[in-house]
């Protein structure tokens, strides 16, 4: 832990580009129908407006986390709120669906250099015993500004236009500028050799399994182009990423993009099996329900946003306590509630949803997913982190931002994919939401169909949400602070207890690697505790 006057301030003041980065995975999702009447665009053109953003976000994240070690994570905040402010004033100005996207692309470039920088600074200026708290309020942030994104768009796209979704971000990226200029400290830095060949491999890997999956169905999961097709796409994704880790594993020449060593912890292990199926089933599941709220239904943008206003009110209200009880109770219990009730929530939307219901009813799980987000977030973060080290503090925020993102990515390619397959199913050969979108509504005869196609999408979030719970039950219980004041405090005592005479106080309540009088791992630790 780097020693800093005012951490707190620092908190609020990246929380603010991490809250309107993270809003932006999913704000596009209510605006989506407007977008592709606005532009002529069909279902899995729009979609690529969200997944190209995601993509762009995910694949940098294991070198940005790096370059903020090397350069500085307040360096690497700044210049990536730059670019993401830039980069969203292009998207509110683009006349094209091609052109959307194409600034989606750099917008979530930006995104990238700024997300690792925000848990590096949290891992390296709080102490392990106040991290659970400060990871709270990073955590509710996170939960939050997913469930903010919808209700923000929907009004912004009732009373401005689509476009002003991205407009929106140009004054609080000033704002958040300003802030962090002044509160983030400018921490030390270390120096880092960095792995080309490995982001390649990691780029191309994603890039063809996540078009793979999103582009299948367009294909009828066939040829894509000349003796290119979608199973091979997926396959050859599959084995580029696993070339990806052997060359992670083998390379001896330059320092590793995704250093393996972190996963010896268990607990560092487990949390990024469990946020990469968190990010998939919040990103998944507003898209079905947006499109029976707006297509079935017939409510507005703000209208089908306000159904979500009682999980992010809850959510709101529930996750700093959430995040006080972490550094209290094992968190495994916290996170396992909280995924258990996601996945019922998800499964209760399934089983309400058809075209006579009455729309309050869908109030109930919507609050359920509130509770839900307030458990999950805060214990999954604060577990990944705890064991990292200050040095690897960059890398190790940096390779679970990129599991949470890549969740997210196929999330949404996988939830595009099976949409456009139930609606098939349901609704005939060739049936698309761009029509009805396009085409002024949704015929009353084609209700029940559209809303089973819906519900049926819900259940693939919900069993990845009841595969996190599975995975965080898991999680190793928390083992004392080997960084900070409490872990320096009992060296203290542990030497004076040796130096009176009690040889075996000197074992008996510390780490074998001993913290040094900077709060960083002496040299002889390890770089991860074991799990």
């Amino acid at each position: 832990m780097e020693n800093v006057a005012r951490p707190w301030a620092a908190l609020w003041a990246l929380v603010i580009g991490f809250f309107m980065i993270l809003v932006d995975t999913t704000i596009v999702s209510v605006a989506n129908p407007s977008i592709m009447a606005g532009l002529g665009a069909g279902i899995n053109e729009v979609i690529w407006v969200t997944s190209a953003y995601l993509l762009a976000y995910a694949v940098p994240l294991l070198i940005t986390g790096r370059l903020g070690d090397r350069f500085g994570p307040k360096n690497l905040y700044l210049t990536g709120l730059v670019v993401f402010t830039l980069a969203s004033a292009w998207c509110g100005f683009a006349g094209s669906i091609e052109a959307l996207i194409l600034a989606r692309v750099v917008q979530g470039l930006g995104a990238a250099l700024m997300t690792p920088q925000t848990m590096a600074v949290i891992t390296r200026v709080f102490p392990p015993d106040r991290r659970g708290a400060a990871m709270g309020i990073w955590g509710a942030v996170a939960g939050i500004a997913t469930l903010v994104g919808p209700v923000l768009g929907g009004v912004l796209v009732d009373s401005l236009g689509w476009e002003w979704i991205f407009f929106i971000n140009v004054p609080i990226g000033v704002v958040a500028f300003i802030m962090a200029f002044k509160f983030v400290p400018s921490l030390s830095t270390h120096p880092h050799r960095f792995d080309i060949l490995g982001v390649v491999l990691s780029a191309v890997g994603m890039f063809l399994l996540v078009f793979g999956i999103q582009e299948g169905e367009s294909h009828n999961w066939g040829t894509i182009v000349g003796p290119i097709t979608v199973p091979g796409m997926i396959v050859s994704g599959v084995v580029v990423l696993v070339l990806f880790v052997l060359w992670q594993a083998f390379n001896k020449r330059g320092e590793p993009l995704l250093p393996l060593a972190l996963f010896r912890d268990r607990n560092f292990s487990l949390a990024n099996g469990a946020i990469t199926a968190i990010g998939f089933a919040v990103t998944s599941m507003s898209l079905p329900l947006v499109f029976f709220f707006q297509i079935v239904r017939g409510l507005t943008p703000t209208q089908s946003a306000l159904m979500l206003v009682p999980m992010a009110v809850i959510a709101a209200a529930l996750a700093p306590l959430a995040g006080k009880l972490v550094d209290k109770i094992n968190p495994r219990y916290i996170a396992v509630t909280g995924l258990l009730l996601l996945a019922i929530s998800l499964f209760w939307y399934s089983a309400l949803l058809s075209p006579d219901i009455d729309i309050y009813w869908l109030l109930l799980p919507s609050a359920l997913l509130g509770i839900a987000n307030a458990g999950m977030w805060s214990p999954v973060s604060s577990t990944a982190t705890r064991n990292l080290p200050p040095h690897q503090a960059g890398a190790g925020s940096g390779v679970y931002n990129t599991t949470r993102q890549i969740g997210s990515v196929l999330g949404s390619a996988s939830i595009a994919a099976l949409i456009q397959a139930r609606l098939a199913a349901e609704l005939g050969a060739g049936a698309s939401t761009s029509d009805f979108a396009q085409g002024g509504g949704l015929p009353p005869a084609l209700h029940e169909g559209f809303s089973a196609a819906m519900a049926q999408s819900l259940l693939l979030p919900a069993a990845v949400a009841v595969l996190g719970a599975i995975i965080v039950a898991f999680f190793a219980k928390p083992k004392p602070p080997q960084w900070g004041p409490r872990a320096e405090a009992a060296a203290a005592s542990a030497s004076a207890g040796a130096a009176a005479g009690a040889p075996d106080a000197a074992t008996a309540g510390s780490p074998a690697a001993s913290p040094s009088s900077s709060g960083a791992a002496s040299p002889s630790a390890s770089p991860v505790a074991e799990g």
